[in-house]
C-alpha cells in the first residue's frame, strides 16, 4: 500500500497491469507482520541520495519501508527490476509532473513521511529510484538483493 505525501494531484499509471505477478514481487498485506525498514531520501554536496543504498531481503518477506524525505524537495520511491525503473525515467523526464499511482511507489514532499508495504516474492537484484528527472542521474537509486 502506497499513499502519496505531496499535494501535486496529477497521478499517472505507470503502465503497469496491478493484477499481473511482477518478477520483483507484490503489494503487501498491512494487517500481516512485516519487518520494518528505514530509508531516507536527501540532497548532498554531489547530488541526491538513499539511505540505505542496498538492502537485502528475503525471498518471501514481507516489508514496511518507512520513507523520510530529509531533502529540500520532492523525492520519489518506485520498486522495480532495473530495465522497468530505466524506461520509465525516460517517460517520467517528457511528463515531469507525473506521480505514481502505483502500490510499487510512494512519491514524498520534503519533511514528510510516506510508507510501502512490499512483499519479495523472488530471489534476485532489483532496482529503487527516484524517477522525478533529473534524481536519478544525481544518484538517487539504489539495489535490493533478495535471496
Amino acid at each position: 500500500m502506497a499513499f502519496l505525501a505531496a499535494a501535486n494531484p496529477v497521478l499517472a499509471d505507470s503502465g503497469h497491469d496491478h493484477d499481473e505477478a511482477l518478477v520483483y514481487g507484490e503489494p503487501g498485506d498491512p494487517s500481516k507482520p512485516a519487518r520494518m525498514i528505514l530509508i531516507a531520501m536527501r540532497e548532498t554536496d554531489d547530488g541526491m541520495a538513499f539511505v540505505p543504498n542496498q538492502i537485502k531481503i528475503k525471498a518471501g518477506e514481507q516489508v514496511k519501508f518507512v520513507i523520510r524525505n530529509n531533502g529540500e524537495f520532492d523525492h520519489e520511491l518506485v520498486f522495480a527490476d532495473l530495465e522497468s525503473n530505466l524506461k520509465h525515467a525516460v517517460e517520467m523526464a517528457k511528463n515531469p509532473d507525473m506521480e505514481h499511482d502505483d502500490p510499487n511507489a510512494a512519491r514524498v514532499a520534503p519533511k514528510k513521511v510516506g510508507e510501502l508495504v512490499w512483499k519479495f516474492t523472488n530471489a534476485g537484484e532489483f532496482d529503487f529510484s527516484c524517477l522525478i528527472p533529473g534524481h536519478r542521474d544525481a544518484g538517487m537509486f539504489g539495489t535490493i538483493i533478495v535471496q
